[in-house]
């Protein structure tokens, strides 16, 4: 609810319906995109629409629960009769409202159900079928994209026909500006009025208005090749994706091999290693040591190039450790930080278990795909080419002066 004055007369509850049995994409409302989960992406859609003026996410899970509420939305636990399978939104939506006006006493004027698979969300489309309920006077309304294909049916077995047309003359091809304007359900948002919704039990009673939104943005995800499709549009699709800044981080960890170097190892005869490394990077960590910011780096290998580079950055090095995470863990609680304010930055899956631990996994251009998927931020430049010094300038700013 970014500006209360924008808000009309009136109570609008937004509904996240959340539940933890997913067969398809297992955990899949906790799945993080751009290292935030598909619930708290909901949630700051629907907390950053100025017509909103209260959240709330149905489930049936623990860890669903916690997340929520830290991402600020209010929590109303699912009964087990409408949590399974066959359970509809419309029950999650109607059982939510109700406990939400019992403990808030505020009766609800619209309710929105808004969807958590669909990533790429944004505030704009929620306030827009709130909109159509509180200003067009529609009784309903939900999100749309306009849709140019032609849509086939398989006919049934033994007709002459074959596959049919659904949304066209199969006997004709006509020009898309000749076509009708099919419109495609998105799924992501929906208004209702409040007394109609309770009345007819579904979401589309009365007069129903489109909302329309853009088709490039239109991803449910229902199965986990949906889920691997999210992660890799969203650098491009993301509203949220952010880097942080010098209030976000208390700490700063680096991976070593692919991060502060391209990742080749180059050995001469007598079986000695060499790596590249960028010399802007050795600028950014010594202007973020010089501003107060440790740094530590931490590497699975036992090498004498990793502690000659973390001697001449003048930081100190954890190397040849098994369990990363472990050892990051322990180095917090020994520094007094906490790992959520702890920026971590690698590019292969042995970074994947302290990604899972610090509040910035930051993942180099380049990285390998899960990692990248796993990440909160990627930088633009690759391992071992600037990307240690354009973290830096997140935190410090491009002049890397405090």
């Amino acid at each position: 609810m970014t500006d209360p004055s924008l808000t009309p007369a009136g109570s609008v509850l937004a509904v996240i319906p959340a539940r933890g049995g997913s067969k398809g994409v297992p955990g899949k409302n906790l799945a993080p995109v751009s290292g935030v989960p598909l619930v708290a992406r909901a949630v700051a859609a629907c907390t950053e629409a100025a017509r909103v003026t209260a959240v709330v996410v149905s489930t049936d899970d623990p860890a669903i629960a916690e997340v929520a509420r830290a991402a600020g939305a209010e929590v109303v636990l699912r009964p087990a009769a409408i949590a399974g399978d066959t359970a509809t939104s419309e029950a999650a939506v109607l059982h939510a409202m109700d406990a939400h006006e019992a403990m808030t006493g505020t009766p609800t004027d619209v309710v929105l159900l808004v969807q958590c698979t669909s990533p790429f969300i944004t505030a704009e489309e929620v306030d827009g079928v709130a909109a159509a309920v509180l200003d067009g006077g529609a009784d309903t309304a939900h999100t749309v994209a306009p849709f140019h294909g032609f849509i086939w049916r398989e006919a049934e077995a033994g007709t002459a026909d074959g596959a049919v047309g659904v949304n066209h003359d199969k006997s004709t091809r006509p020009r898309r500006q000749d076509r009708p304007q099919d419109l495609l359900e998105t799924g992501t948002a929906y208004a209702m009025r409040a007394a109609g919704f309770r009345a007819a039990n579904h979401r589309f009673f009365g007069r129903t208005e489109l909302v329309r939104t853009d088709p490039a943005r239109v991803l449910e995800i229902d199965e986990p090749a949906d889920l691997e499709r999210a992660r890799a549009l969203a650098p491009l699709l993301d509203p949220r994706t952010t880097t942080p800044g010098w209030a976000d981080v208390d700490a700063v960890v680096l991976d070593f091999d692919g991060t502060q170097t391209d990742d080749r190892v180059l050995i001469d005869a007598d079986g000695h290693e060499s790596v590249t490394v960028h010399r802007g990077d050795g600028l950014g960590v010594a202007a973020l040591r010089r501003a107060g910011m440790p740094v530590l780096i931490l590497s699975t290998e036992t090498n004498a190039v990793v502690a000659a580079r973390a001697r001449k950055l003048q930081v100190p090095v954890l190397h040849g450790i098994d369990r990363k995470d472990l050892a990051l863990k322990q180095w917090c609680e020994e520094n007094g930080i906490a790992p959520e304010r702890v920026l971590y930055a690698g590019n292969d899956v042995n970074d994947l278990p302290c990604f899972g631990l610090v509040g910035w996994p930051v993942a180099v251009a380049g990285a390998h795909d899960v990692v990248r998927a796993a990440a909160r931020a990627i930088t633009t430049a690759q391992g071992g080419h600037g990307a240690i010094r354009e973290i830096a300038a997140w935190l410090l700013g491009p002049t890397l002066a405090r």
